[in-house]
């Protein structure tokens, strides 16, 4: 059996070590349009910090490909997928047939048409791979005013921001809606999220775009226009807006497409033997109870493995996902699960807050829906399982708000010992996400 595996992050090598749990023997390629082995992505910001290195920025180990008998293909951009024949089309006209394939393509950078922007300019670029983190790295020591615009308050811009910042640039982020993480926070959270940027050296223009880059005439960036007609010097331009599903390769394939890739409950896609995951892909929205498209870390690596199991012949389902993020901004840690802000009427909000604390749960009856956390983030692991497992928990709501849950039954399923002592929880372990399981004891 030859499995072809077309991504190198986080879902295409959980399908690579789901496929090689159950298939010793079998053909397993990735391919990948970078020239590194794997890296974790969410540290590139790091990276301009010094808070990780070239050394310390793999997540896999140096040996990973060559111990599990994976072939390796960097720096191959594939160009088309012929489903008929069964052949992967590479950039440089390399045809590889395949008996199973998956599609972990990941995102393409978002770019709102803006007069001036040039992304092959030594002074303007994206903020999604290892190789933009280089290139700001480089641009900073280019710059003379040490100004910098983040175009995008959400955390791709964030993060970006935190790294130029480091980098000792004065960093502005521009964003359209009312508030930074304007997707999953409320305003109250929002303000103080801005305000630790603020603190920090990074002003937030929000409410704004950037309608036009006034460029030198090397075509570097001078200056930027916001809607409001207000100017703002820049040595560089970052655009963090987000991604859209990188799936231009794939027509003619075949394959379903509807803003990103149609996936069933295997993540096997329209065409049989072709499987899909990560941010590129459809999922069912287990809170929003619709197709959704989630791009975070935890469901990329559960759905390559879904994926990766199935194409071994074991038969697995992918029960859906819901959004979740956690960060932490200048020791600000911040976590948003589910469905944060009420979508009607008959959803109801209760929250707790303090100088340094912001607790919002939302319920819809007595299920727990969503949450943010902000400043104290004690129990997001369970209370993420209890959202995801739909559990009606109304009258915990107020141990949930202070941080301090104790032991109690849901339902007479899940049985939870104080958080604040690291006890363990009862029941069926596994079940939680693994990223929750890691903080139990």
């Amino acid at each position: 059996m030859k499995y072809v595996i077309i991504g190198n992050s986080y879902a295409g090598l959980s399908c690579a070590d789901a496929i090689r749990r159950f298939d010793k023997s079998g053909e397993v390629v990735i391919i990948s349009d970078e020239n590194y082995r794997a890296y974790a992505r969410p540290l590139i910001s790091y990276y301009l910090e010094g808070k990780t290195t070239d050394e310390t920025i793999w997540y896999k180990e140096d040996d990973y490909y060559e111990k599990n008998d994976f072939k390796f293909m960097p720096g191959k951009k594939v160009v088309s997928v012929d489903t008929v024949s069964k052949k992967v089309v590479l950039e440089d006209g390399v045809k590889l047939d395949y008996d199973k394939l998956f599609i972990g393509p990941g995102g393409t950078p978002f770019i709102p048409p803006t007069e001036g922007f040039n992304p092959d300019s030594p002074m303007m670029g994206t903020f999604t791979k290892f190789d933009d983190a280089k290139k700001m790295e480089k641009a900073a020591k280019l710059a003379k005013r040490k100004e910098a615009i983040v175009v995008g308050g959400g955390l791709i811009g964030l993060k970006a921001s935190e790294g130029l910042r480091a980098l000792g640039l004065h960093t502005t982020i521009v964003e359209l809606l009312p508030r930074v993480l304007g997707l999953a926070l409320d305003e109250i959270s929002g303000n103080i999220t801005s305000k630790r940027l603020n603190e920090n050296g990074i002003d937030t223009a929000t409410g704004e775009t950037v309608t036009k880059i006034n460029l030198d005439e090397s075509g570097n960036p001078v200056s930027v226009i916001l809607k409001s007609g207000k100017e703002l010097p820049a040595d560089i331009v970052v655009v963090g807006v987000g991604v859209r599903p990188n799936v231009g390769f794939l027509e003619g394939s075949g394959i379903k497409i509807d803003r990103g890739i149609i996936v069933d409950k295997t993540m096997m896609t329209s065409v049989k033997d072709v499987y899909a995951g990560g941010d590129a892909v459809v999922i069912y929205d287990i809170i929003n109870k619709r197709p959704n498209i989630i791009a975070i870390v935890p469901l990329a690596c559960e759905e390559g493995r879904v994926a990766g199991t199935n194409m071994a012949g074991v038969y697995r389902e992918y029960p859906g996902g819901m959004g979740l993020n956690s960060v932490e901004i200048y020791g600000l840690p911040i976590v948003t699960i589910g469905l944060t802000n009420p979508a009607n009427e008959s959803q109801k909000v209760y929250i707790f807050q303090d100088e340094n604390v912001y607790r919002k749960l939302v319920y819809d009856g007595e299920v727990l829906v969503g949450a943010i956390l902000l400043g104290d983030i004690s129990g997001s692991g369970i209370l993420s399982a209890i959202i995801r497992q739909g559990l009606k928990c109304l009258k915990y709501k107020d141990e949930f708000l202070n941080g301090n849950i104790y032991s109690f039954v849901i339902d007479n399923e899940f049985e939870i010992y104080n958080i604040n002592e690291g006890y363990a929880l009862r029941g069926d372990f596994e079940d939680l996400p693994e990223f929750s399981r890691t903080n139990w004891r």
